[in-house]
């Protein structure tokens, strides 16, 4: 029996170091980022990572990994039901 794997059944997987370095699993897309706040679509939902100097180093969306470096204050998740609703921004959802 083939064992297929489609996106929505990838493992969602964080590994944080030191708050210094962040390999995650389960990426669907890269909405945002900038030095202080990365934006992910993940397989369980948005991710919000906040810190400083905060770079993406390697993404690989084929594989849904991201590795990010820089100092990591926070890791907040927020659901993805709709978040393609364009009469209101995911933002303003975010912070309900």
């Amino acid at each position: 029996m083939e064992d297929i794997t489609s996106a929505k059944q990838r493992v969602h997987k964080i590994m944080l170091t030191n708050r210094r370095t962040c390999t995650i699993n389960g990426v669907s897309d890269v909405l945002s980022f900038d030095i202080h706040e990365i934006l992910l679509e993940t397989d369980q939902g948005m991710l919000m990572i906040k810190g400083d100097d905060l770079h993406v180093n390697r993404l690989t969306l084929e594989k849904g990994e991201v590795d990010i470096d820089g100092r990591i204050d926070s890791l907040a998740y927020s659901e993805a039901t709709g978040y393609h609703n364009k009469s209101e921004s995911f933002l303003t959802k975010l912070f309900k």
